[in-house]
């Protein structure tokens, strides 16, 4: 029971196993959450994985279980194998990502890679693809006990001997062998602050690049004996972590977002595209911001957006407009700038997607955008995102939006899972409680 892939595709990978002395193939999937799970099978097994799928037992996987039926099967996607530099390369280790169905043969409707091909199929009936690009951005720290600092250093510094910078270098070079071209990487505004850019590309290729990005930063970051964390706001005080991510549908070769009528060489599509992720944006933020730490970093003061607005310049704004460069036609694009790095990418890009497209099918009409010289938005009663956990869940159980982008099993299933997150952290006795209180009262 071979899942949509041809004959050439499988008899590829096969060939390019044996020739690469690949003995093992990690198979790799995400919960819910976006935490990467997988197992390994060895290249005699290769085979039959790729015609009839790999079963296990999907119970102990966020999101998975459904109606007591936990048996699933893991389809690897042959357009996604790849072998692990980082690894040796006698009897070599490779990856692929695997799509998951159930023991009948039908998608998982538990499995978000699953819930973003299906969008994307669901988009490309209308002609469009959706092509994303994201700014990765993180912290080194000593280990994962506390946050404490390997620099001092800011925004693009180059100083010798930097740690991170040698690590940043490795971490492109491998991402390099495994086909996931990054544009840029340089030292953020914080210290001991990281970002790595990834080469724009479809959605789903994106949210695939996003998942492995993550791994190899952490896998090579703990190589040199170093921890590298994704949290959105590890320290109080300074910038926390976002995953500013640019946006564009594209039909054919031509880009739906560029106009040369508009002044910002918008298409009406793009400003209907921008208007429905404004209109939208609060009810989704519970997946593109999915954790109580996201709202720390969704703070005035560290260049986090706070309300729903849009401009060309600010980058406090929601959404911002880069700047057009002469014959860069294929490269209008809006950036969104409230994800954190720490969400599922499949299901953030599902949901953005999905609040763009309902502003071009609404024809929403667009706000005008913000101007720099408005320091303070909420004297000009501009509506905010969510400020917490708690606000985020209220809004998103009662989104029809999410519930049909998501499907019911992982909307129910998320939803539920958030609800246990906030509850046990309403009963946790913090730091800032015992260093506040307790030689208070």
């Amino acid at each position: 029971m071979n899942v949509d892939h041809s004959q050439n595709e499988i008899e590829f990978v096969l060939r390019n196993a044996r020739e690469s002395d690949v003995k093992f193939i990690r198979l790799w999937f995400t919960d819910i959450l976006g935490n990467l799970k997988g197992f390994a099978i060895t290249i005699e097994d290769l085979e039959d994985a790729l015609y009839h799928g790999v079963g296990f037992d999907g119970a102990a996987i966020e999101g998975f279980a459904r109606n007591n039926e936990s048996d699933v099967r893991a389809f690897p996607d042959p357009s996604t194998f790849t072998i692990l530099p980082w690894r040796p390369q006698d009897n070599a280790t490779a990856r692929m990502f695997c799509d998951i169905h159930t023991p009948q043969g039908e998608p998982f409707p538990g499995d978000p890679r699953t819930i973003l091909k299906q969008n994307l199929e669901r988009l490309a009936q209308s002609g469009y693809t959706y092509y994303v690009g994201t700014e990765l951005e993180f912290f080194y720290f000593q280990n994962d006990d506390s946050p404490v600092l390997l620099d001092k250093d800011g925004y693009f510094d180059q100083n010798s001997g930097q740690v991170s910078g040698d690590l940043r270098r490795d971490t492109v070079l491998n991402l390099a062998q495994m086909g996931i071209p990054v544009k840029y990487s340089h030292h953020e505004v914080a210290p001991s602050q990281n970002e790595i850019d990834l080469q724009y590309t479809d959605a789903l290729s994106m949210a695939d690049n996003v998942v492995t990005a993550k791994l190899v930063i952490k896998e090579l970051a703990l190589a040199k004996g170093v921890y590298a964390t994704f949290m959105p706001k590890p320290i109080s005080g300074i910038n926390g972590s976002g995953m500013h991510t640019y946006q564009s549908l594209f039909k054919g070769a031509d880009n739906a977002f560029y106009s040369a009528d508009d002044p910002f060489h918008l298409s009406q599509d793009a400003k209907y595209f921008v208007a429905g992720l404004l209109k939208h944006a609060p009810e989704i933020t519970l997946v593109t911001n999915q954790w109580i730490n996201s709202y720390k970093r969704l703070a005035s003061g560290y260049e986090a957006p706070l309300h729903l607005s849009w401009a060309h310049v600010n980058q406090s704004d929601l959404i911002r407009i880069p700047s057009f460069k002469t014959g860069g036609e294929n490269a209008v694009r809006i950036e969104y700038r409230a994800p954190d790095p720490a969400c599922n990418p499949y299901l953030a890009f599902s949901v953005m997607l999905a609040a763009g497209l309902k502003g071009i099918d609404g024809k929403y009409d667009l706000i005008e955008p913000g101007k720099p010289e408005i320091s303070n938005p909420m004297v000009h009663n501009v509506p905010k995102l969510p400020s917490s956990l708690e606000e985020a869940i209220s809004l998103a159980e009662n989104s029809e939006l999410l519930k049909t982008t998501l499907g019911d099993n992982i909307f129910d299933r998320f939803i539920r899972n958030k609800k246990i997150e906030l509850d046990l952290y309403q009963t946790e006795v913090t730091d800032f409680e015992i260093n506040r209180y307790l030689s208070m009262l």
